[in-house]
């Protein structure tokens, strides 16, 4: 076996590994949003069906607000202690965080306690994300040849469709083996007990990761102190603030294909559960295909032409595409639609990612991308389904998400442009 024919092999086996994780996080999180109808009935009951989807979706949301926070303690971390050590520190804490949702006690047992352990676990699940994606990513990134980081780090993201796909197959199975009112009642908990089952296993083979040879070279060099990390972070503040510009369309689009979809798809346009998570399973194999073609595509042409062609068609065709839809409700219709934002979607997070990989200080490189990533969701993402739900509810309109979508492409295209200008990517 050649030298090169052996480094591919050790390279793919890092970037399973790696990626375990990541589906781990996006498995936890879709389960949460798949199910946030029939969680809200268990921990957020009201007499108002509105009332009780939105305090769900809140609690959803909550947990990315700690993003911001992971992002600074667990990506200071990374760049001290090593990447391996903190991506085995952020899969225990999504751990923790899972099962203390899958074993909660419902609102008629444990009154008020049964919410706030819900919004603790989100919280923790939230804290661990913070600098989950963006160590993986940065991971990718530096054991990468220079001619395929695109490729490389797009199967960061990849791996969250996959777990998209998990999860929405899970669901179909659940539906059509046990039935709307038994998945209701308590088999919404199964998928979540999954997740913790498989823990073990991600943090046997995450142990046997090396460090990168990157971190190693410049271990000496990097700051010391995690004020000195901040203090950095400070003086590129614009970096930060462009960085999470720049992760707006992506995070806010990924959020509504997977994690608000199937509530959008059976509440508001009223088919079938056990349709909308066929809807979903299908969105994740269409991610799956886009991001690493379109992640090796921006080594060969750029990443320019890729984040700036994709803006744009989603500024000028998210609304059209979902006034579409709420106006010509059929199956074929919803497929058609949610394959079209998936296109979009995994184009652009295909170049994006690694770009913002290229974009931070090499010191502060995992601490710079996690909070850029981390605020992006927190205040863009993270807030998605509820956001849809919010101005479905005062419009009366099913297409107004799609005024969101175009929002976040907006806030992008501006980044994008922006960090061009500057010769940054």
């Amino acid at each position: 076996m050649s030298k090169f024919q052996s480094k591919a092999i050790k390279d793919a086996k890092s970037i399973f590994i790696v990626s375990s994780g990541n589906f781990l996080e996006m498995y936890d999180f879709a389960v949460y949003g798949f199910y946030a109808s029939f969680i809200a009935q268990v921990f957020f009951p009201s007499n108002s069906q509105f009332a009780s989807i939105m305090m769900s979706f809140a609690a959803f949301g909550a947990g990315f607000l700690m993003r911001p926070v992971g992002a600074i303690l667990l990506g200071a971390y990374m760049d001290k202690h090593g990447r391996r050590k903190g991506l085995l520190l952020t899969l225990v804490l999504m751990a923790v965080g899972t099962l203390t949702i899958a074993f909660c006690p419902g609102y008629e047992k444990i009154g008020i306690f049964a919410p706030l352990i819900i919004l603790l676990g989100r919280l923790l699940q939230g804290f661990s994300a913070g600098a989950e994606l963006g160590g993986a990513s940065v991971y990718l990134s530096e054991i990468a040849p220079n001619n395929k980081k695109g490729f490389y780090v797009s199967w960061q993201s990849a791996s969250q469709q996959v777990a998209t796909i998990v999860a929405g197959i899970f669901g179909v199975v659940l539906h059509y083996c046990l039935g709307d009112l038994v998945v209701s009642e308590w088999g919404w908990r199964i998928p979540f007990i999954f997740g913790c089952l498989v823990v073990p296993f991600l943090f046997f083979i995450r142990r046997s990761l090396e460090e990168t040879p990157e971190f190693k070279a410049r271990v000496h060099q990097a700051p010391k102190k995690l004020r000195e990390m901040i203090g950095n972070m400070v003086e590129n503040w614009q970096i930060v603030v462009l960085g999470s510009l720049f992760v707006m369309m992506t995070t806010v689009s990924f959020y509504f294909i997977t994690a608000y979809t199937p509530t959008f798809v059976s509440k508001v346009l009223e088919f079938s559960r056990l349709d909308s998570f066929i809807v979903t399973a299908i969105i994740g194999l269409s991610n799956l295909f886009w991001l690493p073609v379109m992640g090796a595509l921006s080594d060969k042409i750029g990443r320019k032409p890729i984040l700036i062609t994709m803006t744009l068609l989603n500024l000028i065709t998210a609304y059209p595409v979902m006034y579409f839809l709420a106006h010509h409700i059929s199956f074929t219709n919803l497929v058609i639609v949610e394959l079209w934002l998936s296109f979009i979607y995994g184009s652009y997070n295909g170049a994006m990612v690694v770009a913002l990989s290229e974009i931070m200080p090499i010191q502060v490189k995992t601490l710079g991308f996690s909070l850029s990533y981390s605020i992006a969701v927190a205040i863009f993402g993270g807030f998605t389904p509820a956001v849809s739900t919010y101005l479905i509810h005062i419009t009366d309109n099913a297409a107004m998400p799609g005024i969101w979508l175009s929002i976040a492409a907006l806030g992008s295209l501006f980044a994008t442009l922006m960090f061009f200008r500057k010769n940054r990517v």
